[in-house]
């Protein structure tokens, strides 16, 4: 789980980078989830939270410029 305090050190394009390294993860799991058993069902959860508080800074500090 991604902490505040790392998000915010981030810059911009690693903050767009992980957002779509999340996303795709989450597609993954996503996709697993349909087609068998995912033992780790609360990776969905987290992953979105993840991608949730990344766009939250990310649109902050677009913002902010």
């Amino acid at each position: 789980m991604l902490k505040n305090s790392e998000i915010q050190k981030l810059e911009v394009s690693a903050s767009d980078q992980k957002v779509a390294e999340l996303r795709k993860e989450l597609f993954d799991l996503k996709l697993q989830k349909n087609t068998t058993n995912v033992e780790k069902t609360h990776m969905l959860t987290n992953l979105k939270r993840n991608i949730a508080r990344l766009l939250t800074v990310l649109n902050s500090k677009k913002a902010s410029n």
